[in-house]
């Protein structure tokens, strides 16, 4: 499965919206945007608005479960420059457990919600088991940063 083409991998409670396909897509170089979520997946209203951004940027996107992501990603063509995003970073968590070679996690939005409190900004939230999370993905190998458009500072989680 190392030869899989990830470009970029991204935390974001909103999924595809402007900011990732105007902005991340074009600057991460991807043609292919994969959206990793249980319930997305099944859910064609949700769908076909972010169809709208992806094709807006003339990329190709998927709907995918964790575990169809798990089971076929190693079956994507080497001309497939992926951007994987996902709500939450258990779900990259899940995936890099189960051998998809995501070398890096962007963490862009995580809003606030019950008990979750300011951890970056105004843009990240998060609790205990989030930053918990972070360190697994870090002792797993993967390089765990904030950065919200390419144009702002990197930060280190």
């Amino acid at each position: 499965m190392s030869n899989v083409n990830i470009v970029f991998t991204r935390v974001d409670n909103r999924l595809v919206h402007g900011q990732v396909g105007n902005v991340w897509v074009t600057a991460s170089g991807a043609n292919l945007i994969l959206v990793v979520d249980d319930e997305v997946c099944k859910d064609s209203l949700q769908q076909s608005l972010m169809k709208m951004t992806a094709d807006s940027v003339g990329v190709k996107i998927r709907f995918f479960s964790v575990q169809k992501t798990i089971d076929i990603i190693g079956k994507a063509a080497p001309s497939q420059k992926i951007f994987i995003v996902a709500k939450t970073p258990f779900v990259i968590e899940e995936l890099v457990k189960n051998g998809v070679p995501i070398k890096s996690c962007n963490i862009g939005n995580m809003h606030k919600s019950e008990g979750k409190e300011i951890f970056h900004e105004v843009h990240v939230y998060t609790d205990k088991n989030d930053i918990d999370c972070f360190e697994r993905l870090k002792n797993m190998g993967v390089d765990v940063y904030i950065q919200i458009t390419p144009n702002d500072r990197k930060y280190v989680v």
